[in-house]
């Protein structure tokens, strides 16, 4: 794996030695503005089409996943298995960074997990805090992790993601500390950035989406990571269609795991 990613443009400088410090103290890390206005655009256009083509059926490939079941979320849009709907997504599970940032926190023997979207709805979004993996996991012995491309401005009006720093070092999960995991916590941060940005986190870091008070939706992709040993959320073998081998090289093949 460690060429399929040098392949990919992944470097030993990829991070500077600040950033990776940054990422193992706090379990997060903002990678700056790595999609461009145009992209964007792009993107949202794709979006769109592929909410009004798919329905009410829009998102259904979660509820698909074999270990962990995902009804359908009241108050937002989701879609699934965006690597086979669009050229345009390639870029999620491929950029160097996101990869980079990945096999910091959970090593280079890593694959795709899942590619969703979802948007928060005006006067919806919020998720009790959480973490994307079953049960609590020691130090170091991370299994996820996970990457948020911000397709709006994200602000604390618009239900932006919260997440606790530092809580990936607790080996706890917050339903088994707090009293009421969707009441603030005194130590979260909320993220707060331009479209286009991105945030890797430590899935084992405690997070969840706040409400968005505003009135217009509160759009993100998501590219989920697991380490090579341990399950996809959507089993790539599974969906990849024979257009999506043919587009993409190689090395994204390896990622995906196909």
């Amino acid at each position: 794996m460690q060429n399929v990613l040098y392949q990919l443009g992944v470097r030993d400088d990829s991070l500077s030695v600040e950033e990776k410090a940054f990422l193992d103290q706090n379990g997060y890390l903002n990678l700056g503005q790595l999609l461009s206005p145009a992209e964007i655009e792009t993107i949202k256009q794709r979006i769109e089409f592929l909410l009004a083509k798919e329905g009410e059926a829009a998102g259904s490939e979660l509820a698909a996943s074999a270990n962990i079941r995902y009804p359908k979320e009241l108050g937002s849009d989701r879609l699934a298995d965006l690597v086979n709907k669009g050229r345009e997504f390639d870029v999620f599970y491929t950029h160097p960074k996101v990869l980079a940032g990945t096999a910091h926190v959970v090593g280079q023997e890593l694959k795709l997990s899942s590619l969703n979207y979802r948007a928060a709805k005006p006067g919806k979004g919020l998720q009790g805090l959480h973490v994307d993996w079953h049960e609590a996991v020691e130090p170091g012995d991370y299994k996820v992790c996970n990457s948020i491309w911000l397709l709006d401005d994200f602000y604390k009006a618009n239900g932006a993601t919260r997440l606790v720093p530092g809580t990936h070092l607790k080996a706890a999960l917050p339903q088994n500390v707090m009293t009421n995991p969707l009441e603030p916590h005194p130590d979260e941060i909320v993220i707060e950035a331009p479209a286009g940005s991105v945030f890797i986190f430590n899935s084992h870091v405690w997070h969840g989406g706040t409400t968005n008070t505003t009135g217009s939706p509160r759009r993100a992709i998501h590219s989920y990571f697991c380490r090579a040993d341990q399950g996809q959320q959507t089993d790539q073998k599974k969906y990849i269609l024979e257009e999506t081998l043919q587009r993409i090289p190689q090395a994204a093949r390896e990622v995906l795991a196909v």
